[in-house]
């Protein structure tokens, strides 16, 4: 199966089209290491990967990561995907930042995490090759308990690996800035397209909050 793959979630900017076959084999892939400024490099990489690739003729669907991550970083892949979708008729498939982080790596035992600040990471953890449960914002205290059983060898992977890397003993630290492409590819050509929609995922709320008065009205005088 051809696939395109969109990411703008985390650290990268990627626009690939893959042949998978049990492997992903690049077509034409653009990734660069960026953390903003996705908006004005997506659309010019996603034009030299096609060109490349030769346009968009054998690809079948188009995978975009729908997070957790950045909260513009995923309005602009998002976007860009299903306009792609809605414009060439192709299915569009959201696959989790974390579930792409997880298979970027080797191992049987792994922890994705992505620095979440405020003391915390978003996370999800496998144990031999099983999901130990969804995507969550957890603390660092609770992910380091939660790490706490992981066997030698596991491998932490993403940005908030280095935050755990006293959690699990003998473990390997992947600080990467976001999924592998051809990772992403895998998981787009194995989502089921009923199943995997291509809506944002956010396990925590906004930092900007509302207004609290409309514009032009006067402040309330403090008593």
């Amino acid at each position: 199966m051809r696939v395109m793959v969109i990411d703008t979630a985390l650290g990268l900017c990627t626009a690939g089209i893959f042949e998978v076959n049990g492997r992903a084999a690049p077509v034409g892939v653009r990734s660069f290491e960026m953390t903003k400024g996705h908006q004005e490099r997506l659309g010019g990489l996603a034009r030299d990967a096609l060109a490349e690739a030769g346009g968009l003729d054998g690809v079948e669907r188009v995978g975009v990561t729908v997070g957790p991550g950045s909260f513009t970083g995923l309005r602009v892949g998002l976007a860009f995907a299903q306009g792609l979708g809605a414009a060439t008729g192709l299915p569009v498939v959201g696959i989790s930042t974390l579930d792409a982080l997880a298979a970027s790596a080797d191992g049987r035992d792994v922890a994705a995490l992505v620095d979440a600040r405020r003391g915390q990471v978003y996370a999800r953890l496998w144990r031999a090759g099983v999901a130990m449960g969804p995507a969550e914002a957890l603390t660092l205290e609770t992910a380091r308990g939660r790490l706490a059983g992981f066997a030698e060898g596991a491998v932490l992977v993403g940005s908030g690996a280095a935050l755990l890397d006293d959690a699990a003993i003998g473990a390997t630290i992947l600080d990467l800035p976001g999924p592998a492409p051809a990772a992403l590819a895998r998981l787009t050509a194995s989502a089921d397209p009923a199943a995997a929609f291509p809506s944002p995922l956010y396990l925590r709320a906004p930092d900007a909050v509302p207004p609290t008065r409309a514009p032009g009205q006067a402040r309330l005088a403090r008593p």
